[in-house]
Formats: structure tokens, sequence, C-alpha cells
């Protein structure tokens, strides 16, 4: 009231305010950085486990995609890319493999046959490389004649007149054929193929009409002679398949029946295919024989 000196309280009134505007917030907040931590370490996880190769062909797909939506296919350059088939062989550009399509008998003799060959002219490039890098072959070049054959590589080692491999009649070797042999001889183990070694000598026959020690006797002996000189400078015994010893029925020069060049050693590193048509001939001769054999003993038990 007017003129009344008492003082009136003075009332302080305190407004709490909502928390309701941001109470849940935080919660979504939390929930998406948890999400994405997760995310995270699961990428991690991924990229540690993943390979080099994997790696590469995920990095390739993304720099050009645009090659599976205009061309098909699984992937970028399917014939060439590592995603469907991963491994960790980066190196490897050939096309892929028909799937349910295997090479036939033919198809896997040819490619056989073909490989066989190139390794047999690698051998020939070698052994002319020996020749001419050792001055002991080099020295008797002419009277080395190396070519692929039919049955493989072929290593001719020829008479000379003024220097022949044998004495006249003798299956001793003399010493500068003996180190030819010597020198070559390691050579031979480079492939796996087997060998044949096969002897032959000139038309002079022996006075006894062929009815005693013969050429075929004679060159038959020096074969095994340069087959016992090989295995001395190296050459694998097993790899031998035959020894054989031709006489003078394959003339290195039909025209001059004499002449020193029919007096020869015929090394051939036999192709796969070779090798293996002569052993299926001896077996083949075997059973004829025992069949024989067994013909006769049951012919005498009847008598």
């Amino acid at each position: 009231m007017p003129g009344d000196d008492k003082t009136q309280p003075i009332v302080i009134k305190r407004i709490k305010k909502s928390a309701g505007g941001h109470g849940g917030a935080w919660k979504i907040a939390y929930a998406d950085f948890v999400t994405a931590l997760m995310a995270f370490f699961l990428l991690m996880w991924l990229l540690g486990s993943t390979t080099k190769a994997q790696l590469q062909g995920i990095a390739q797909w993304f720099k050009n995609p645009e090659k599976v939506s205009l061309m098909g296919g699984p992937g970028s350059g399917s014939s060439n890319s590592i995603l469907p088939g991963g491994g960790s062989n980066l190196t490897k550009t050939v096309g892929e493999e028909q799937r349910g399509a295997k090479p036939n008998s033919t198809q896997l003799a040819q490619s056989a046959a073909a490989v066989d060959r190139k390794n047999l002219e690698n051998l020939q490039k070698v052994l002319d490389q020996q020749i001419a890098s050792n001055p002991l072959l080099n020295a008797f070049r002419h009277q080395l004649l190396v070519s692929i054959t039919s049955e493989g590589l072929r290593i001719q080692v020829v008479d000379s007149a003024k220097r022949p491999m044998f004495a006249l009649g003798s299956t001793d070797l003399e010493s500068y054929a003996r180190s030819i042999f010597q020198a070559i001889a390691p050579s031979l183990n480079r492939l796996p193929n087997q060998v044949s070694i096969t002897g032959h000598t000139d038309a002079l026959h022996y006075q006894n009409g062929g009815k005693g020690y013969s050429n075929y006797n004679l060159s038959a002996g020096r074969a095994n002679a340069v087959r016992q000189v090989l295995v001395q400078g190296g050459l694998d015994e097993s790899k031998v398949l035959r020894v054989v010893g031709m006489g003078s029925a394959v003339l290195y020069d039909p025209q001059n029946p004499d002449s020193p060049l029919n007096r020869r050693v015929s090394i051939v590193v036999l192709s796969q295919e070779a090798a293996a048509k002569i052993v299926r001939n001896q077996q083949a001769e075997r059973s004829v024989a025992s069949a024989a054999a067994a013909a006769r003993t049951i012919s005498a038990g009847v008598h």
C-alpha cells in the first residue's frame, strides 16, 4: 500500500529447460561411428587376406570397367584377366582353355613329337658350337657330320685316308679318335633320349669269303669300342639302346665302295618315337621266337 514502509520480498523463479531437444541424438551419432569403425576393420581384414594377384585384378577392373559393359565377360579382358582364376602367377598371359575340351591322343603325340624335335635341334646347335670352340674337334671338323634325320640327331665320325679312326682291320681306336668321342660324350647326356651306335666298313672283304671273321664282326666290334669310350667319357651307360654292326651294307659313298668315307661310326640320339619303335620291334621278335620255341617243344613231345 502506498505509504507502507514495509519492503515486499523479491521472488526469483528458476525455470528448468527441458532436455528433450537432444536427448537421443548422440546415440545415433555413436551408432554411425561404431558402424563405420566396423566397416573399416572389416576392410582392413579383407585387404590383409587378399593376394597380390587379386588386388591387381580388382584395380584393373576399376581402371577400365567399360570394357565389361561394352564387350561382355566376367572381367576386364576375360581371356587374360586374373580375376576369374586368381592365383599368384602374374606373368601368365595365355588365353583361357575351353572347359570340357581335352586334346585327343593324336594331338598329344604330335605335341610331344614337336617338343622332342625342338630339343634335338637345340642339341645340334650345342654340338656345333662345341665343335667350333674346341680346337681338338675343330681340327677334324670335316670328319664330323652332324644332322637331323627321321630317327633323331645323327653324329657321324668318318674315316680319312690320311687319318683313319682305326688301324686296318682292327677295333682299337686311334688316340685322336678316342679324344673326339670323349669330348662329345657329356653333351649326349643333355637330353633323356636314348642312343644308338652303328659301325660301318667299306666294301673290301676278308679273303675267307665271309665264312669266318667278316666286316659285320669288324663293324660291330668298332661300334662297341666307341660305346666303351663314350661311357668312359661320361655318357650314361643306361642311355645306350643298341650297338649294331652293319658291315658294308649301307655305304656312305655308294659310287666309291672302297672310299674311306664308308668306314665310319654313326651315333644317333634317338627321338622318343624312334626309340619306342625299336623297343616294340624287339618285343615283337622276342614274342615270335618264344612262340616258335613253344611250337617246337610241343612238336617234339607229340613225336
